[in-house]
């Protein structure tokens, strides 16, 4: 039975709660400051920055099917959310003791430990969707969600390069205040304080998901629970190799999602290091972002509903492919490896050089794809499965999305470590976009129906 919209949008209003981790500390933010800031050099910064997040991420996908099947055991999902709600928002106020030339290790902890967190809650968040609205309306609702999630992004990105973070070398914000509550952009406090902010955003507008949106019916004690869901899960690996449509999606997904990872994660600390941007110009550069994302994610809820999932996924995939050689195939007076000539001087404001606007350009396709990609994603999914398995196979489903989250961020540290090359190591994501391409194109849609044998 379908939620009221009151449950509907209390459910929605997790997107809006979650997504400023995702933007200002991971992306934006924090994860730049990390990188050109408190690492000693900047191919240093982002080796280490992928390190942690390839071993976050190979925790989450060890365990989010665990979770997953024992959710479906102990049927509720809320009280899972608020334990997790609880780590990642004590993880997020730790990351203020970040301070620039202070040991990498412990903020990496802390970052990985809120990333488990955040990840781990938007399995059991996932999986109560197929319960809340008909299938009918499956991708505009996740689409709109996530669109949502952009513009809460966006709102805490903007406060932050407007209010809080200021240049260390003028001792001021984008619009020329000093820093709100005495921040000392020397030692970083605006982009460090971005930890704590998520932190209050998320326990602020988490609450009427808790509160609005139905839950699922109490079911087995969590001992009982924990035992069944295990051999549940034992037995949905089994099953997923019987249904080879699922099984295709979720390897398609999963090679595809590490290479959308890494873009997210990686892309604001590359562009840090490719033209020395300050906080300001990264922070304008994620506004654009959100601002394109959250139009892109309005878009494609009309297109899920009248294409499918399927080809909304393509066409993101498609354009986050040529965004992602734009980049890295831009530098000083060129684009796309030399055959663009970019002449012209740095006028010397924000964005001067004809470079960084080609950069920009190419941003705008990732702002357009980014959003579309991930939420069509989970309503294919959403679609391809029923109510009562929805839990352990949103599990699954973290899983395809983690299961080698390490590798596209390990290959993209590797790389940029060996050859001391960030752009170089960028490159690497291409080849982990377009194998789930060629992956989902063969993918029936939705997956749940079976591959028909080829004559």
């Amino acid at each position: 039975m379908a939620a009221s919209k009151r449950g509907i949008w209390g459910w929605m209003l997790f997107d809006w709660a979650a997504q400023p981790f995702f933007t200002v500390v991971t992306t934006f933010i924090f994860g730049p400051y990390f990188v050109a800031r408190m690492a000693s050099d900047p191919a240093v910064g982002q080796a280490a920055w992928g390190y942690g997040i390839a071993i976050s991420g190979l925790i989450i996908a060890v365990l989010s099917p665990v979770l997953g099947s024992i959710a479906d055991q102990s049927g509720a999902r809320k009280p899972w959310i608020g334990f997790f709600a609880v780590i990642q928002i004590v993880a997020l106020s730790m990351l203020w003791f970040a301070a620039p030339g202070s040991n990498l290790i412990v903020p990496l902890l802390f970052f990985s430990l809120a990333s488990i967190a955040a990840e781990f809650s938007i399995v059991f968040n996932d999986s109560m969707m197929p319960r809340l609205v008909p299938e009918k309306d499956i991708g505009r609702i996740s689409n709109m969600a996530w669109g949502l999630g952009y513009l809460g992004g966006m709102i805490v990105l903007i406060f932050v390069v407007a209010f809080m973070a200021g240049s260390p070398e003028t001792g001021k914000t984008m619009l020329g205040l000093n820093p709100i509550l005495g921040l000392d952009p020397v030692t970083g406090e605006g982009d460090r304080a971005t930890g704590p902010l998520s932190a209050l955003w998320y326990l602020i507008f988490v609450l009427p998901m808790f509160l609005f949106t139905p839950d699922s019916g109490k079911g087995l004690p969590i001992g009982r629970a924990v035992h069944t869901g295990l051999a549940e899960l034992k037995s949905t690996i089994g099953e997923v190799r019987q249904r080879p449509g699922i099984l295709r999606f979720l390897i398609g997904r999963m090679i595809y999602q590490d290479g959308v990872n890494a873009l997210i994660a990686l892309g604001g600390a590359f562009a840090a290091t490719m033209f020395g941007w300050a906080t300001a110009e990264i922070g304008i550069y994620g506004i654009i972002l959100n601002v394109v994302a959250i139009f892109g994610c309005l878009a494609a809820s009309r297109l899920d509903t009248l294409l499918g999932s399927k080809v909304v996924v393509v066409i993101s995939l498609v354009l986050l492919t040529i965004a992602t050689v734009g980049i890295v195939s831009t530098g000083p007076g060129y684009t796309l490896f030399g055959l663009w000539p970019l002449p012209g001087a740095d006028t010397g404001g924000l964005f001067g050089t004809p470079a960084e606007k080609a950069y920009i350009v190419f941003g705008l396709l990732i702002g357009v794809a980014f959003g579309p990609v991930q939420a069509s994603s989970r309503s294919y999914m959403a679609r391809s499965v029923t109510i009562d398995e929805a839990g352990r196979y949103f599990g699954i489903y973290a899983l395809s999305g983690r299961a080698t989250s390490f590798l596209a961020p390990f290959v993209v540290a590797t790389v940029t470590a060996v050859s001391g090359s960030p752009r170089l190591g960028m490159a690497m994501i291409v080849i982990f976009l377009l194998a789930g391409l060629a992956v989902l194109l063969r993918t029936p849609y939705p997956a749940a129906v079976p591959v028909k044998p080829s004559a």
